[in-house]
């Protein structure tokens, strides 16, 4: 028998529906604990936040094995868990998700669908959602048979399960296509949209997620549009904190690139968080703070941040909510986190040890260690500061864009290298001379300063929250604050060998480099094989948007190698290219040389040839008839070229990568390049490689820097 209408009895006594706002477990890994759910709840109410949706899709009879009813052990857990949510004054929502396999034209699955949600209503639950996202939109033949389309389908036995359970206050519905980028061809133009908005009951909200699954801004017009179409406003599920697509990234930044304006216009609003429970902090928190900007229920005033974007919300300020939200997250990291837990950080209660591992600690009775005058001094922990929580904030911000601090060290990173000239290994008068000047190298040393101390701060933002006494909180963070120490030290480490403050790096610059010194795993492989990957970097400069391919040398490729090398010879002078000192390799890439068997590449690109790499094995005869003495270890030489519109160095490094395999599977033991002094671009690549050095060569004119390497 279909139940009273909960929501008919509330349009009759005009009672006003609240503003859904709180947070949806809808990720896909592992469930949150019942304990961390429990005190969520508490921080919804702390918080002023009403909602939680249950819909973890790793929970088994939620999602794949939706028909399963729940056994008596985990009817206790449920029942325990929406007890828990009333006691906090949050309204706890029971999602299913039986579009994996549902029939929805047979009686007896729609049938087995109210059986579970009857079981479910039973343990206390009043609310409930029925979510078909992420499923396939074909439909069985039966399903073709009974219904014109899947949205009518889906309404179908949405509105029969909702008239089920007796119109309840809270009924959410998850279409399949929940963001504009899944409307076809556009949300004004959306059959199955407009066929959901006509069609679903009205008492029915209906989720969306904004322009994208994770969208980087939820604008007004966009929700007028949508809501226009479903004739209701929707609930946002907000997914600009969700992790779960990528196990290497972390969002604590704050809730943003959402206008306070929204809310009038919108049911509610619900954020899927990253998997990892406790650093869900600050997207809560802030969130919450955003709701009250926008409800007229500010209990800070949130207006006249300067420092913020022009065009900003005046009601709502993110790095405001920032702040607010991390100097309540220190107090959490600076307490224990479970009863005979680690004590506050004292150095009387610890032993010397490395600081990148868990502090160890002593027995309450143990006579406390005193150094004697010559001994080492006891390790002291530093505590935890709102600063070092600001900096692990900006270093893991939002998907679409890295905090202020990531930003600057990516600069200067970026410009640290492409002005390594002004430093580093402008040691010979040489090289010396084609530097920029003692300017440069001022600014230089002065910004690679200023950069180490950020990398600094980041080694002691990572020592103390090592130490800090919540560990649990810690434990979630671990893994992405020891990938950006790692990451960090790297860019140190090679800031420091540009600038001559420390040997050659093997660590940085190696072809053999320890496991940490690259970004491993099956996934990094297959990503740096596709022409595309670092397309979407949030950091770029320049863009790569062409997609190259290398193949052999074959004498048809004369002529194209020639231009390119014309055109590159032009480029370096303003005096006529008769005036240019000659090189050995003019031969090469002139076509008087024709380069040794199977030691040709050329790089094409959508326009055809655009780049070349040949190489000599002996190169003792050409080196004769340019007067020149070859170096000892180096009888091979090498010429590459490419042409201005490469802008991406990524194919050149595996052009010259395999050439070189080439060459050393020919038998050449070392090769040796030449270089004009202007050709600035081919000097730095070659430097960049890191395995290439600048060679003495007997009549090497002056004006020409030779570079080699041993294979």
């Amino acid at each position: 028998m279909p139940k009273p209408s909960a929501s008919k009895a509330a349009a009759e006594t005009g009672k006003t529906r609240r503003f859904i706002s709180g947070v949806v477990e809808g990720f896909y890994g592992r469930p949150w604990t019942m304990e961390q759910r429990t005190e969520l709840f508490q921080r919804e109410q702390k918080w002023g936040l009403n909602t939680y949706l249950y819909a973890p899709k790793d929970d088994y009879k939620h999602r794949m094995y939706w028909r399963d009813l729940y056994s008596p052990e985990e009817a206790e857990k449920l029942v325990a868990l929406i007890t828990a949510a009333k006691k906090n004054g949050v309204d706890f929502i029971y999602a299913i998700s039986p579009g994996l396999d549902i029939t929805f034209s047979n009686p007896k699955e729609v049938a087995t669908l109210k059986r579970k949600l009857d079981q479910v209503s039973g343990f206390g639950c009043s609310s409930f959602s029925l979510l078909f996202d992420d499923i396939e939109t074909e439909m069985c033949p039966a399903d073709k048979q009974a219904f014109s389309s899947f949205a009518h389908a889906q309404v179908a036995v949405t509105n029969e399960v909702f008239k089920h359970l007796g119109q309840p206050d809270t009924f959410l519905f998850c279409p399949t296509d929940y963001c504009a980028a899944f409307c076809t061809p556009n949300v004004s133009q959306s059959a199955y949209l407009h066929t959901v908005g006509e069609n679903l009951l009205p008492g029915i909200d209906v989720l969306w997620t904004g322009p994208k699954v994770v969208s980087h801004h939820i604008t007004v017009e966009s929700i007028v549009e949508v809501s226009s179409v479903l004739k209701r406003a929707p609930v946002i599920w907000d997914n600009i904190h969700a992790n779960d697509y990528d196990p290497q990234r972390i969002f604590m930044g704050p809730y943003k690139d959402r206008p306070t304006d929204l809310i009038p216009k919108l049911r509610g609003v619900l954020t899927n968080p990253n998997c990892e429970y406790y650093p869900n902090f600050v997207a809560i928190h802030t969130l919450a703070t955003w709701c009250r900007s926008g409800g007229g229920q500010r209990d800070v005033e949130m207006t006249g941040d300067d420092d913020d974007e022009a065009g900003s919300d005046p009601r709502y300020s993110p790095r405001r909510a920032l702040t607010l939200a991390l100097t309540d997250w220190l107090q959490e990291f600076l307490s224990t986190d479970q009863p005979g837990g680690p004590r506050p950080l004292n150095p009387t209660h610890l032993k010397k040890e490395s600081s990148d591992e868990e502090p160890m600690q002593t027995d309450v009775g143990d006579p406390v260690y005193v150094p004697g005058s010559g001994d080492n001094p006891l390790f002291t922990a530093e505590p935890l500061t709102l600063d070092d929580l600001q900096l692990l904030s900006e270093l893991f911000y939002l998907p679409y864009e890295h905090g202020s601090t990531a930003r600057t060290m990516l600069t200067e990173l970026d410009w640290l290298k492409a002005h390594r000239e002004a430093v580093g290994e402008a040691e010979t008068e040489m090289v010396r001379s084609v530097c920029v000047g003692t300017g440069m190298t001022a600014e230089w040393r002065s910004r690679a300063k200023c950069f180490d101390v950020m990398c600094v701060a980041v080694f002691t933002m990572f020592n103390r929250l090592s130490n800090a006494p919540n560990r649990s909180i810690l434990y979630d963070l671990y893994n992405y604050i020891c990938d950006i120490k790692s990451g960090v030290t790297l860019a140190r480490a090679y800031v420091k060998q540009l600038g001559g403050q420390s040997r050659s790096s093997g660590q940085v610059m190696t072809d053999d480099p320890e496991p940490w010194g690259f970004r491993g795993g099956l996934s990094g492989e297959f990503q740096r094989m596709l022409p595309c990957h670092g397309n979407r970097d949030l950091f770029r400069h320049p863009p790569m948007t062409s997609v190259y391919s290398i193949r052999p040398f074959c004498p048809e490729d004369k002529t194209e190698i020639q231009k390119i090398h014309m055109e590159m010879q032009r480029g370096e002078a303003k005096a006529p290219a008769a005036a240019l000192p000659a090189l050995i390799s003019d031969g090469l890439a002139g076509g008087q040389l024709c380069p040794s068997p199977s030691c040709g590449l050329v790089l094409e690109d959508e326009r055809g040839v655009c780049g070349y790499a040949l190489g000599l094995t002996d190169a003792t005869a050409a080196a004769l008839n340019n007067q020149r003495a070859l170096p000892g270890d180096f009888p091979s030489m090498i010429t590459m070229q490419l042409h201005p519109r490469v802008t991406d160095p990524a194919p050149a490094r595996r052009m010259i990568g395999s050439l070189l395999s080439l060459m050393k599977t020919s038998g050449s033991r070392g090769v040796f390049c030449e270089l004009r002094q202007g050709d600035r671009r081919m000097f730095d690549f070659y430097s960049k490689l890191g395995s290439f050095t600048t060679l003495k060569m007997a009549g090497l004119p002056q004006d020409v820097i030779a570079m080699g390497t041993s294979l």
